[in-house]
């Protein structure tokens, strides 16, 4: 599998999640399934089946933070620095209408699709590798969209 980069910050909230997950959450979940397999007849147990979905949701998410873990690349962005967009990188670029766009890019599970551009976004694929001063396109599902690098920082 490919290693994906994450932030030393990305990387130690999804540790310590992992961590809730097994010895908070979890083992409560596991209380709740005992409790309600002790009220008898499963078939109409609401209980019952709200707790093994809620058990499945969190064994489901252990197991994909647990594998996004084993293939992350840990990358400082706080010794970053540069004239070009890289993982990490703070951007303000303008687009064809003069609306500014001003985004860090970051790993998959850290965007938020505003002020936290996924690298692997249509968006953080065209910025990377960019300077100030140059233009890319962006293949957006309405359509393309321009915009100029006009500023790339590392540190606040």
């Amino acid at each position: 599998m490919e290693k994906k980069p994450v932030s030393r910050e990305g990387f130690d909230a999804l540790v310590k999640e992992l961590k809730d997950l097994k010895e908070v959450q979890r083992p409560e979940i596991l209380k709740t399934v005992q409790w309600a397999r002790s009220l008898g007849d499963l078939s109409e147990n609401a209980d019952y089946s709200a707790a093994k979905e809620k058990q499945r949701q969190i064994d489901k998410r252990i197991q994909f933070i647990e594998s996004f873990i084993d293939n992350a690349v840990v990358i400082d962005i706080d010794s970053l620095s540069g004239d070009r967009v890289v993982f990490g990188a703070k951007v303000i670029a303008e687009d064809e209408n003069g609306n500014k766009m001003q985004c860090r890019i970051l790993s998959d599970i850290e965007s938020d699709g505003k002020q936290v551009i996924s690298c692997t976004s249509p968006v953080g694929r065209a910025l990377i590798g960019k300077c100030v001063g140059d233009t890319c396109i962006v293949k957006l599902p309405s359509g393309e969209k321009e915009y100029e690098i006009l500023e790339i920082k590392f540190k606040e």
